[in-house]
């Protein structure tokens, strides 16, 4: 056991539902006490936390493959941090770990829920995007979900965010004949072009998504990979070839909505084209975790995979961070840095 361990920690708790886009006052940064572990848990100092769209839904009281985030309590997330104390076999003080504790400075651990990761492998912060929750969604809604094959077309929505522009370079890398991105400002795509290899990527800003994918992939799609949902997955599907497949990973269009959203108006095109549409959750994955970490870490090392974080500073701008994802205001991952 440590013997200075702190005496308090802050922590992020959800005070009432966000109606619409959520706003500060929903929100309260506040201090508990921190105690000594109990038996078969950790203290983790987190160095990092995440934050993702999927958040938004946990803060609706509605039932959903997660619970809703408790009123009054600290919201949780991925986090990785430094263990500071523990009263668990195989843990010791200075270890590294990456646990689901995240919007707060220390963290309380079931060990069994911790998983040791190695600072020497990759930067910490790259557990919780390239090789973490992030990274695998794009794996395994690739590789898995859509059935990915050396020459399909591949087109990614919402393509400059942490799973969009892994989808992207790992369908490059398993040989895509075309694969197109769409992103929200013209500096983004530029990035999709020129730094991550995307063959054609456009600004959903700039013109209807539907004439806009129809010029970067005048011959159709074979795979869509769907992050954010309405006029994306419309045009999709009006551009998918026979027997195409869709993974529906998120709707980040829709997370704010205050009335029903309308669904594609071409959907009887579904029938005969015989498309795929699936929805994914990244925990039906788990696993193919060893095979996508030793493969994706290779790709790092030698520079074949590239990657963004959007880093925000310190622990009282969680909520700043939250929003800023939600309103597209990050390229790759968004990170909560305590460091």
């Amino acid at each position: 056991m440590s013997a200075a361990l702190p005496t308090s920690s802050r922590e992020w708790h959800l005070v009432a539902r966000p109606h619409g886009w959520p706003k500060s006052e929903d929100f309260a940064l506040r201090e508990t006490a921190v105690a000594a572990p109990a038996e078969g848990r950790i203290l983790v100092r987190n160095k990092y936390f995440s934050v993702d769209p999927y958040m938004r839904g946990r803060m609706n009281d509605v039932k959903s493959y997660t619970p809703p985030f408790k009123l009054d309590h600290p919201m949780d997330g991925g986090a990785v941090g430094e263990v500071i104390a523990s009263n668990a076999e195989g843990f010791a003080v200075g270890d590294h770990v990456l646990h689901g504790l995240g919007w707060r400075e220390i963290a309380d651990v079931p060990a069994k829920h911790a998983v040791k990761v190695d600072p020497d492998l990759a930067p910490l912060s790259a557990y919780l995007g390239v090789l973490g929750m992030t990274g695998l969604t794009a794996y395994a809604g690739l590789f898995d979900v859509a059935s990915f094959k050396e020459g399909d077309a591949v087109f990614v929505s919402g393509a400059a965010g942490a799973v969009g522009s892994q989808v992207g370079q790992l369908a490059k890398l398993k040989g895509a004949s075309r694969v197109i991105g769409s992103a929200g400002s013209d500096e983004k795509v530029k990035l999709l072009t020129e730094e991550y290899g995307f063959d054609a990527a456009f600004n959903y800003k700039n013109g209807p998504v539907r004439d806009q994918l129809k010029e970067a992939a005048p011959d159709g799609i074979d795979v869509y990979f769907d992050n954010v949902g309405g006029d994306h997955l419309e045009a999709a599907i009006g551009a998918l070839n026979v027997h195409g497949r869709a993974t529906i990973c998120g709707m980040i269009a829709q997370y704010n909505a205050t009335e029903p959203t309308p669904g594609p108006r071409n959907m009887a095109l579904i029938i005969g084209k015989r498309l795929r549409l699936q929805g994914m959750l990244v925990g039906d994955h788990a696993d193919l975790q060893p095979k996508f970490v030793e493969e994706v870490a290779g790709w790092l090392a030698s520079g074949e995979l590239k990657y963004r974080e959007t880093t925000v500073e310190g622990i009282e701008n969680g909520y700043d961070a939250f929003v800023g994802l939600l309103r597209g205001e990050n390229t790759g991952k968004m990170i909560v840095s305590l460091v």
